[in-house]
């Protein structure tokens, strides 16, 4: 919901409103699309949200096959106030899933890395989630080749490290609540951590990226900034194509540097635009 000016405690009314399939998976999925990758979206769906948000995808063109769960799918709203140039969350909790749910869900992950080349797993889990879910799909994803980009913080990532994700991408208070470090790590941090590849944002500031060997800086662009909201799921969408063309770790960061940047110049999350990636591509460094 957009707001010419947004007071709090009156009555706002709105000057465009936009109710779309959303949320991080969804958003890397949707930048994907934008960008010609063949994808497929997955994960929980439940209620009279899942039509809804099916609709809205099969519409938009992303191929999805999601697991029905009972609770209803969750709904947030981002409310962007013009006149402040600010973008604010209002974000419903996620609904408890049963065991049966999870179970539902590797087995939707196996099927479906069958002929996948990249998985990327983004986002918070429900509560009371198994905390070692992505680590299990890290697993599979191994058995069968395929590259996995993990995008999520705290016990869920820890758990996660013994599966050897291929990337890990987060932004730097993620990475400092995760790992209990503060501040961008050393090279020396980093080869001490023993992380296959690891890519650190910190919104208009330069983005580190570690390859296992090096270290890069990766510049941002200066942009004017509609909404941040979902930068970082496009940023991983962009690493992941970069990754699926054949780039190394570092320019693939530099194409999910542009998407990131992109997604900051929309309204709504995900919705970049091809002209302004290509454009801002060429608007970043890189420093080893």
């Amino acid at each position: 919901m957009t707001f010419a000016s947004l007071k709090i405690d009156a009555v706002n009314r709105a000057v465009d409103v936009k109710q779309t399939a959303s949320g991080k998976s969804l958003n890397v999925a949707r930048v994907l699309k934008t960008l010609g990758q063949p994808l497929i979206a997955t994960g929980f769906l439940g209620g009279d949200a899942a039509r809804i948000m099916r609709r809205d995808l099969d519409q938009s063109g992303i191929a999805h096959d999601f697991v029905d769960v009972e609770p209803e799918t969750r709904t947030c709203v981002t409310v962007i106030d013009q006149g402040g140039a600010t973008a604010t969350e209002l974000i419903e909790e996620s609904k408890q899933l049963s065991d049966g749910d999870w179970t539902a869900m590797l087995e939707k992950v196996a099927q479906l890395l069958g002929d996948s080349r990249v998985m990327v797993m983004s986002g918070s889990l429900p509560p009371n989630a198994p905390q070692a879910f992505y680590g299990d799909c890290c697993n599979l994803a191994t058995k069968v080749g395929v590259t996995t980009i993990l995008d999520t913080r705290g016990e869920p990532l820890r758990q996660a490290l013994s599966a050897h994700p291929n990337v890990i991408k987060l932004n730097l208070p993620e990475f400092e609540d995760t790992f209990g470090e503060r501040g961008m790590p050393s090279v020396e941090w980093l080869r001490s951590a023993e992380l296959q590849q690891l890519v650190i944002t910190q919104g208009s500031q330069p983005t580190l990226v570690w390859d296992g060997e090096r270290a890069w800086r990766i510049s941002t662009p200066k942009i004017d900034v509609v909404s941040p909201i979902g930068s970082g799921d496009s940023f991983a969408a962009g690493l992941a194509a970069g990754l699926m063309r054949g780039e190394p770790l570092h320019e693939a960061a530099r194409l999910g540097a542009a998407c990131g940047a992109a997604n900051a110049m929309t309204p709504v999350a995900g919705f970049v635009s091809q002209d302004d990636v290509e454009r801002l591509l060429k608007e970043i460094s890189i420093h080893e």
